[in-house]
């Protein structure tokens, strides 16, 4: 049976000592499968708390603001509350953010699934659990693996009816931080043709659970998935210990940062459009794994001009002016057209907003389009006509505009009013 913790929305922080707090987050406790079927939910969901003890607070916190977390002081079994202590063995990188998430409006979620370890299937003790937490106004993201401490069993010792694990006396459940995979970033924006890091990272306890470690990336995108990167290395020993598959030329990382930092992060280079998609972080240590998931968005901002450079109305019919946005990524592009009369002061829609092209994709996989707009003849000399242009890579809209000029009389009727003045001059003069 598979066992989620879901958080959403309650948070606190309190203060147990000089230079340290405690982190209490409230969650949704769910069995998986408890209610399978057509006639119940797929999950049962139950209250729950999670306890990060001994967290470092720096020196500018202000301690008298945070309250003491306070055990119950009659323990309920049926009350999960998860108690990680000695967060400082594997500290978890910018911690920081959950003491100031509630004070900032800042949505934290919390996710604890029940975690079996490779090769570790019918064993019972210790008992793991995968917490997954999640902050995504300022990207925080950690996967960590908590692995439960020994309680000695007597006639007195509560036990958590639904994880049928034993409870310390104060009626937490006790665990320890013991591995974890995080990443600064959740979803990043790149530039087509630049270049891109995708940040991802590891720890494990001070107690190494193995020597070897295997480290995966992997895109999916659009229902398709793929392996990017392998990389196998000692982190005792990693010279002539590194086994590395690449499916992509432009995708590197530094084997020497793996084992000095516990950092496997990726460089991307020279994007194109097919790089983008959710990048998939999983590194492997002896009997566990976690990962992360990283978003790559690729932009390219389009070029936008008009056909004409001065528009000069004829007096018959209406005469087209093209707006061409060009070479764009993503698809999301909005033209409008809008007008300035000479007497205006701010920019009015145009009553007709023309007609759109087609999409038309090119190799790399921009877009281009077009917009094709009817001048009516009535429209006044001096009036600018803009097109404006929208898009997810530009901060703001990108406008081209030509000026409307007067009409030019047509050569010939100069010809000839010059013709019929010579004649009649000339006619004067012979007189």
């Amino acid at each position: 049976m598979m066992i989620e913790v879901i958080l959403f929305g309650f948070f606190q922080t309190c203060v147990c000592a000089a230079g340290v707090a405690d982190v209490v987050l409230s969650c949704n406790l769910v069995e998986e499968g408890a209610g399978m079927g057509r006639m119940g939910p797929a999950f049962a969901r139950s209250p729950a708390t999670l306890v990060f003890r001994d967290v470092a607070v720096t020196l500018d916190e202000s301690l008298e603001t945070l309250t003491p977390f306070v055990p119950p002081s009659v323990p309920d079994p049926d009350h999960i509350l998860f108690e990680a202590k000695a967060v400082s063995s594997v500290e978890i990188p910018h911690i920081e953010v959950l003491l100031h998430a509630d004070c900032n409006d800042q949505e934290v979620m919390c996710e604890i699934s029940h975690y079996t370890p490779h090769g570790s299937e019918g064993s019972s003790s210790p008992a793991y659990f995968m917490v997954s937490l999640d902050v995504e106004e300022v990207q925080f993201s950690t996967s960590l693996i908590l692995q439960t401490l020994v309680i000695e069993k007597n006639h007195t010792t509560l036990v958590q009816p639904k994880l049928g694990l034993p409870l310390s006396q104060a009626g937490t459940l006790l665990t320890e931080v013991i591995f974890m995979v995080f990443s600064h970033i959740t979803s990043v924006p790149a530039p087509l043709r630049g270049d891109v890091l995708l940040h991802c990272g590891f720890k494990q306890h001070e107690i190494l659970l193995m020597q070897e470690v295997s480290i995966e990336w992997r895109l999916q995108h659009r229902g398709k998935g793929r392996r990017m990167l392998e990389m196998r290395t000692r982190l005792d020993n990693a010279d002539g210990n590194t086994v590395v598959y690449s499916d992509k030329r432009d995708l590197r990382m530094d084997a020497t940062q793996v084992v000095s930092e516990g950092n496997v992060s990726v460089t991307l280079n020279k994007l194109k459009v097919s790089d983008e998609g959710t990048y998939i972080c999983t590194v492997s240590l002896g009997r566990f794994h976690a990962q992360q998931v990283i978003k790559l968005h690729v932009h390219q901002p389009p070029s936008v001009s008009l056909s004409e450079e001065k528009l000069v109305l004829k007096t018959e019919s209406p005469q087209t002016l093209s707006c061409h946005c060009s070479k764009y990524y993503p698809l999301d592009a909005q033209m409008e057209w809008f007008y300035l009369s000479p007497t205006a002061t701010e920019h009015v829609v145009f009553p007709n907003q023309g007609s759109l092209s087609s999409h038309r994709q090119h190799a790399d996989g921009t877009f281009s389009l077009s917009s094709h707009l009817a001048v009516p003849p009535t429209v006044s000399p001096g009036t600018k006509i803009i097109c404006m242009v929208s898009h997810p890579a530009l901060d703001t809209p990108l406008s081209v505009s030509v000026l409307v000029q007067s009409p030019q009389p047509d050569s010939y009727r100069w010809i000839l009013g010059f013709l019929i003045i010579t004649v009649i001059f000339f006619y004067q003069v012979m007189k």
